[in-house]
């Protein structure tokens, strides 16, 4: 539902298409702190997308899925934490799609499984887990062949879902805005949302990542390489602001929690506070600052819905 804070409606509703792609409503903000620097906010409801399949991670399996279907794998593999949007995403894209599925779990297993691992195994994925140490090399060749042994022919999707074909379908994204913006927003995680929608965009076009991690530097060096795999290239239209991360990963403040509650008495809308929030804050935090041109239109990029509490 688009609530009446919305100016207009520029798309209203998500729509399934033929099974295949799933598109999101770009919705335009109204909001005095931004209307006071002349920037025009639209939202691009990722989050709506699907009920099991939000956002960017659709994006990131859509392509995915088509390769492990054309190699003739059956089983998808994938890695996270007990808290991992990513790992209920894949346990329900292979519901959907006819796939079982395995998550590689970080850390002991614990009973009785958390609501998120819960979501999983009802789903149908077969849960295992490796110990902290050995989930740190759970890329490396040693580890995935011995998973390999344990577990059989299996595609194997990386933790957080970033690959090259991940980017791909991330890049699909700007061509669904059918209006005119200077700058595309979005959280910055593993890097592949970045990756893709940068690559996506047409000339003259940037785009701005905010990182939801702390001291991670490596994440400009990673976006460009995940380029590089997709395209062979990079696109040179994109920066990463490391600034609000409200103290790393999973971690908040009081501010970043006032910034919430405000969004949601002015607009209705829950934020997710791991990625999203922090994402809306600071482009927020910029405008006042004048440090985007009178003028300017962003699209700022809903990866995914508000979670439930990671203690529940």
């Amino acid at each position: 539902m688009i609530c009446a804070s919305y100016s207009r409606a520029v798309s209203s509703q998500p729509r399934y298409d033929g099974g295949v792609g799933l598109h999101s409503p770009l919705v335009e903000l109204a909001d005095a702190r931004l209307d006071e620097h002349h920037v025009r906010l639209l939202l691009k409801r990722d989050d709506l997308i699907h009920p099991e399949l939000p956002g960017n991670k659709w994006r990131k399996l859509s392509h995915n899925l088509a390769a492990a279907r054309e190699q003739g794998h059956t089983t998808l593999l994938t890695f996270g934490g007990a808290y991992s949007n990513h790992i209920r995403a894949v346990a329900a894209a292979g519901r959907a799609f006819g796939f079982s599925t395995i998550g590689v779990i970080r850390g002991e297993r614990a009973e009785p499984l958390n609501w998120s691992l819960s979501y999983a195994a009802v789903q149908g994925m077969r849960l295992t887990y490796l110990d902290r140490e050995t989930y740190r090399h759970k890329q490396e060749p040693q580890v995935l062949d011995a998973l390999r042994v344990q577990l059989g022919d299996v595609y194997v999707l990386p933790e957080g879902g970033s690959n090259a074909l991940a980017v791909r379908g991330c890049a699909e994204l700007p061509q669904e805005i059918g209006t005119g913006f200077d700058l595309i927003c979005c959280s910055v995680g593993s890097g592949g949302t970045l990756a893709g929608i940068a690559a996506g965009l047409a000339r003259g076009q940037r785009a701005l990542g905010f990182s939801a991690l702390k001291g991670a530097g490596s994440l400009d060096a990673e976006v460009a390489e995940l380029q590089r795999a997709a395209f062979g290239a990079t696109s040179g239209n994109w920066t990463i602001n490391h600034d609000f991360h409200c103290g790393g990963f999973a971690k908040r403040t009081t501010e970043l929690d006032g910034f919430i509650a405000d969004f949601h008495q002015r607009h209705g809308v829950d934020l997710d506070w791991v990625y999203v929030a922090k994402m809306l804050y600071g482009i927020v935090t910029l405008a006042e600052r004048s440090e985007f041109n009178s003028g300017t239109t962003i699209v700022a990029v809903i990866t995914g819905p508000a979670e439930p509490a990671a203690t529940s």
